[in-house]
């Protein structure tokens, strides 16, 4: 059972408005609800600056149904998106990480403001042995009153409904030693009966890394 990771679907709700919308018609809805929630905001009469931000959704590559919506200044650099990313979705043993252009690195230092542009498309490597890739798109860019943040989520993905690959029972647990050959997702009562050692055993969390390395979720 278990089903195949990278054809699910998933949904989230959006942190503007609360609505739930699946992942594509998240990204056609934000469109419209920054437009109407946001950047009407400079509109509202207030004496203040305005910033300027980027809309990014990063998913991950293989595993699409993984997706985060972010609201980000265009005066944070590099190393704020990775360390946010991390804090999420990564982090386990503080491997090594880089952005790509295509296949050109990416310092840590850079501003988005001197790199990022609507339509560009980047990668995130995070640890170079049990990688785990991210693709991120820049979907917009517009201008909105200071946030208290550099980064702020818009959405993200619900947790995919993953079911144990020997019941029809949501899993709980991953088995790092057979999760390759299908039969590495297990509900409860399975776990108590599988082979393997207990120790190899992560749970099964809301990212991209689950299953991988150490990783318990943050």
């Amino acid at each position: 059972m278990g089903g195949d990771m990278t054809r699910m679907e998933s949904e989230g709700i959006c942190t503007i408005c609360k609505s739930s919308f699946s992942k594509r018609g998240m990204t056609r809805h934000l469109q419209s609800c920054i437009e109407e929630n946001l950047v009407k905001e400079k509109y509202s009469g207030a004496k203040t600056s305005l910033w300027r931000f980027f809309h990014l959704l990063v998913e991950g590559r293989y595993l699409p149904q993984y997706w985060l919506h972010l609201k980000v200044s265009n005066q944070a650099r590099f190393s704020d998106l990775d360390s946010f990313l991390r804090d999420i979705w990564l982090e386990c043993c503080g491997h090594l990480s880089a952005f790509r252009i295509g296949r050109e690195d990416i310092k840590m230092s850079a501003k988005f403001e001197y790199t990022l542009q609507p339509g560009m498309i980047l990668t995130h490597e995070y640890d170079f042995g049990t990688t785990t890739e991210l693709s991120i798109r820049v979907v917009s860019k517009f201008e909105s009153p200071p946030a208290k943040e550099y980064i702020q989520i818009l959405a993200r993905n619900d947790p995919p409904e993953i079911k144990c690959s020997f019941c029809d029972q949501p899993a709980t647990l991953i088995c790092t030693e057979c999760k390759y050959s299908n039969g590495g997702w297990l509900c409860e009562d399975c776990t108590k009966t599988h082979e393997c050692d207990k120790d190899l055993f992560l749970p099964v969390v809301n990212s991209p890394r689950t299953g991988e390395c150490g990783y318990t979720g943050s």
